[in-house]
Protein backbone atom coordinates (compact mmCIF):
# COMPACT_ATOMS: atom_id res chain seq x y z
CA UNK A 1 0.00 0.00 0.00
CA UNK A 2 2.81 2.23 1.21
CA UNK A 3 4.36 1.82 -2.32
CA UNK A 4 1.55 2.28 -4.31
CA UNK A 5 0.98 5.69 -2.42
CA UNK A 6 4.61 6.59 -3.31
CA UNK A 7 3.93 5.94 -7.28
CA UNK A 8 0.69 7.90 -7.18
CA UNK A 9 2.70 10.66 -5.82
CA UNK A 10 5.59 10.72 -7.89
CA UNK A 11 3.34 10.35 -11.00
CA UNK A 12 1.63 13.73 -10.42
CA UNK A 13 5.12 15.35 -9.98
CA UNK A 14 6.36 14.27 -13.36
CA UNK A 15 3.57 16.44 -14.49
CA UNK A 16 4.41 19.29 -16.29
CA UNK A 17 3.11 22.80 -17.46
CA UNK A 18 2.12 21.27 -21.18
CA UNK A 19 0.63 17.83 -19.74
CA UNK A 20 -1.52 20.97 -17.75
CA UNK A 21 -2.80 22.35 -20.91
CA UNK A 22 -3.41 19.52 -22.57
CA UNK A 23 -5.38 18.22 -20.14
CA UNK A 24 -7.21 21.49 -20.45
CA UNK A 25 -7.98 21.45 -24.32
CA UNK A 26 -8.88 17.99 -24.18
CA UNK A 27 -11.93 19.30 -21.97
CA UNK A 28 -12.85 21.37 -24.86
CA UNK A 29 -15.82 21.13 -27.56
CA UNK A 30 -17.61 23.67 -30.04
CA UNK A 31 -19.55 24.98 -27.43
CA UNK A 32 -16.52 25.83 -24.93
CA UNK A 33 -13.55 27.93 -24.48
CA UNK A 34 -10.70 27.26 -22.13
CA UNK A 35 -11.35 30.92 -20.45
CA UNK A 36 -14.83 28.78 -19.21
CA UNK A 37 -12.97 25.97 -17.64
CA UNK A 38 -12.60 26.03 -13.88
CA UNK A 39 -9.19 25.68 -12.16
CA UNK A 40 -10.77 22.37 -10.70
CA UNK A 41 -12.03 20.82 -13.93
CA UNK A 42 -8.54 21.21 -15.23
CA UNK A 43 -6.58 19.33 -12.29
CA UNK A 44 -9.02 16.56 -12.14
CA UNK A 45 -8.17 15.86 -16.02
CA UNK A 46 -4.60 16.88 -15.66
CA UNK A 47 -4.88 13.91 -12.71
CA UNK A 48 -3.53 16.51 -10.10
CA UNK A 49 -4.76 18.31 -7.06
CA UNK A 50 -5.64 21.86 -7.16
CA UNK A 51 -2.59 23.24 -5.45
CA UNK A 52 -0.55 21.30 -7.88
CA UNK A 53 -2.13 23.34 -10.73
CA UNK A 54 -0.40 26.60 -8.76
CA UNK A 55 3.24 24.99 -9.34
CA UNK A 56 2.93 25.53 -13.57
CA UNK A 57 0.42 28.51 -14.04
CA UNK A 58 -1.29 31.49 -11.62
CA UNK A 59 -4.53 30.86 -12.64
CA UNK A 60 -7.10 29.29 -15.87
CA UNK A 61 -5.99 32.99 -17.27
CA UNK A 62 -2.44 32.41 -17.30
CA UNK A 63 -2.66 29.10 -18.70
CA UNK A 64 -5.03 30.04 -21.55
CA UNK A 65 -2.33 32.80 -22.85
CA UNK A 66 0.37 29.97 -22.94
CA UNK A 67 -1.93 27.56 -24.71
CA UNK A 68 -2.82 30.96 -27.27
CA UNK A 69 0.73 31.39 -27.35
CA UNK A 70 1.76 27.76 -28.27
CA UNK A 71 -1.02 27.45 -30.63
CA UNK A 72 0.72 30.48 -32.42
CA UNK A 73 3.96 29.19 -32.05
CA UNK A 74 3.51 25.95 -33.67
CA UNK A 75 1.71 27.17 -36.77
CA UNK A 76 3.74 29.90 -37.35
CA UNK A 77 6.42 26.71 -38.06
CA UNK A 78 3.76 24.95 -39.94
CA UNK A 79 3.07 27.62 -42.35
CA UNK A 80 7.02 28.61 -42.50
CA UNK A 81 7.74 25.10 -43.93
CA UNK A 82 4.93 24.99 -46.29
CA UNK A 83 6.19 28.40 -47.47
CA UNK A 84 9.40 27.26 -48.52
CA UNK A 85 7.71 23.80 -50.38
CA UNK A 86 5.58 26.03 -51.80
CA UNK A 87 8.01 28.60 -53.15
CA UNK A 88 9.62 25.97 -55.36
CA UNK A 89 6.56 24.82 -57.07
CA UNK A 90 4.94 28.50 -57.27
CA UNK A 91 1.76 27.91 -55.45
CA UNK A 92 2.26 29.82 -51.62
CA UNK A 93 -1.07 31.15 -51.52
CA UNK A 94 -2.94 27.50 -51.73
CA UNK A 95 -0.46 26.23 -49.88
CA UNK A 96 -0.42 28.11 -47.06
CA UNK A 97 -4.01 28.25 -46.78
CA UNK A 98 -4.47 24.61 -47.22
CA UNK A 99 -1.69 23.72 -44.41
CA UNK A 100 -3.89 26.80 -42.29
CA UNK A 101 -7.04 24.52 -42.57
CA UNK A 102 -5.14 20.94 -42.31
CA UNK A 103 -4.54 22.55 -38.77
CA UNK A 104 -8.00 22.11 -37.93
CA UNK A 105 -7.72 18.51 -37.69
CA UNK A 106 -4.64 18.45 -35.36
CA UNK A 107 -5.39 16.37 -32.36
CA UNK A 108 -4.39 18.76 -29.88
CA UNK A 109 -7.13 21.08 -30.62
CA UNK A 110 -4.60 24.25 -29.93
CA UNK A 111 -5.55 26.02 -32.76
CA UNK A 112 -9.35 25.91 -32.22
CA UNK A 113 -8.16 27.81 -29.02
CA UNK A 114 -6.21 31.02 -30.46
CA UNK A 115 -9.46 30.73 -33.08
CA UNK A 116 -12.21 30.76 -30.64
CA UNK A 117 -10.94 33.31 -27.93
CA UNK A 118 -9.49 35.77 -30.93
CA UNK A 119 -13.24 37.02 -31.20
CA UNK A 120 -14.92 35.55 -27.85
CA UNK A 121 -12.53 36.02 -25.34
CA UNK A 122 -12.01 38.24 -22.69
CA UNK A 123 -9.63 41.40 -23.60
CA UNK A 124 -6.12 39.91 -22.07
CA UNK A 125 -6.68 37.17 -24.62
CA UNK A 126 -7.67 38.95 -27.33
CA UNK A 127 -4.24 40.53 -26.81
CA UNK A 128 -2.78 37.56 -26.79
CA UNK A 129 -4.30 36.75 -29.88
CA UNK A 130 -3.33 40.12 -31.15
CA UNK A 131 -0.06 39.50 -30.72
CA UNK A 132 0.60 35.88 -32.82
CA UNK A 133 -1.37 37.72 -35.95
CA UNK A 134 1.23 40.45 -35.48
CA UNK A 135 3.74 37.92 -36.08
CA UNK A 136 1.84 36.07 -39.30
CA UNK A 137 1.77 39.82 -39.99
CA UNK A 138 5.44 41.06 -39.86
CA UNK A 139 6.72 37.12 -41.73
CA UNK A 140 4.63 38.15 -44.34
CA UNK A 141 5.74 41.93 -44.60
CA UNK A 142 9.17 40.32 -44.66
CA UNK A 143 8.10 38.11 -47.14
CA UNK A 144 6.91 41.14 -49.39
CA UNK A 145 9.87 43.58 -49.24
CA UNK A 146 12.04 40.51 -50.03
CA UNK A 147 10.00 39.95 -52.95
CA UNK A 148 10.09 43.65 -53.81
CA UNK A 149 13.86 43.64 -53.30
CA UNK A 150 14.21 40.59 -55.64
CA UNK A 151 12.39 42.65 -58.41
CA UNK A 152 9.83 39.92 -58.77
CA UNK A 153 6.72 42.62 -57.79
CA UNK A 154 5.73 46.25 -56.64
CA UNK A 155 3.27 46.16 -53.57
CA UNK A 156 1.50 49.18 -52.74
CA UNK A 157 1.53 49.63 -48.62
CA UNK A 158 2.90 45.83 -47.61
CA UNK A 159 2.56 46.15 -44.34
CA UNK A 160 -1.16 46.86 -44.83
CA UNK A 161 -1.51 44.24 -47.13
CA UNK A 162 -0.07 41.39 -44.90
CA UNK A 163 -2.51 42.76 -42.02
CA UNK A 164 -5.59 42.43 -44.67
CA UNK A 165 -4.33 38.77 -45.47
CA UNK A 166 -3.73 38.10 -42.44
CA UNK A 167 -6.98 39.10 -40.83
CA UNK A 168 -8.41 37.62 -43.53
CA UNK A 169 -6.97 34.11 -43.23
CA UNK A 170 -7.99 33.43 -39.48
CA UNK A 171 -11.40 35.25 -39.63
CA UNK A 172 -11.95 32.34 -42.36
CA UNK A 173 -10.37 30.29 -40.53
CA UNK A 174 -12.65 30.32 -37.13
CA UNK A 175 -15.69 29.87 -39.85
CA UNK A 176 -14.52 26.96 -40.87
CA UNK A 177 -13.04 25.50 -37.35
CA UNK A 178 -16.14 23.45 -35.95
CA UNK A 179 -16.74 22.35 -40.11
CA UNK A 180 -15.82 18.67 -40.94
CA UNK A 181 -12.90 18.47 -43.10
CA UNK A 182 -15.02 17.58 -46.55
CA UNK A 183 -17.00 20.89 -45.69
CA UNK A 184 -14.62 23.06 -46.11
CA UNK A 185 -13.31 23.57 -49.66
CA UNK A 186 -15.38 26.13 -50.15
CA UNK A 187 -14.07 28.30 -48.02
CA UNK A 188 -10.73 27.15 -48.55
CA UNK A 189 -11.63 27.95 -52.31
CA UNK A 190 -13.17 31.81 -51.28
CA UNK A 191 -9.92 32.31 -48.81
CA UNK A 192 -7.65 31.86 -51.74
CA UNK A 193 -9.63 34.07 -54.32
CA UNK A 194 -10.02 36.78 -51.33
CA UNK A 195 -6.15 36.96 -51.12
CA UNK A 196 -5.67 36.51 -54.96
CA UNK A 197 -7.68 39.76 -55.00
CA UNK A 198 -6.21 41.45 -52.03
CA UNK A 199 -2.34 40.70 -53.58
CA UNK A 200 -3.64 41.62 -57.34
CA UNK A 201 -4.92 45.08 -55.94
CA UNK A 202 -1.73 45.96 -54.22
CA UNK A 203 0.72 44.78 -57.06
CA UNK A 204 -1.76 47.03 -59.37
CA UNK A 205 -1.59 50.16 -56.98
CA UNK A 206 2.58 49.70 -56.67
CA UNK A 207 2.96 49.44 -60.30
CA UNK A 208 0.66 52.77 -60.40
CA UNK A 209 2.39 54.80 -58.26
CA UNK A 210 5.92 53.21 -59.31
CA UNK A 211 5.16 54.43 -62.45
CA UNK A 212 3.72 57.67 -61.39
CA UNK A 213 7.12 58.13 -60.00
CA UNK A 214 9.21 57.49 -62.55
CA UNK A 215 7.46 59.83 -65.10
CA UNK A 216 7.80 62.67 -62.17
CA UNK A 217 11.60 61.73 -61.98
CA UNK A 218 14.08 64.37 -63.16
Amino acid sequence: MTVAKKSIGKQKNTISAQDVMNAAVGLLDSNRSVSTLTLREISRAAGISPNSFYRHFRDVDELTVAVIDQAGRGLRGVIRESRLLAALEHGVIRSSVETFMKQLDGEDKYLHVLLREMSTGPEPFRRAVDRELSYFEEELHDEFERRQQAGKVVIHRPELVAKAITRLVFTMGASAADLPSNKRSEIVEHTIEMIRMIVTGAQTLGASQDQVGKNTAP
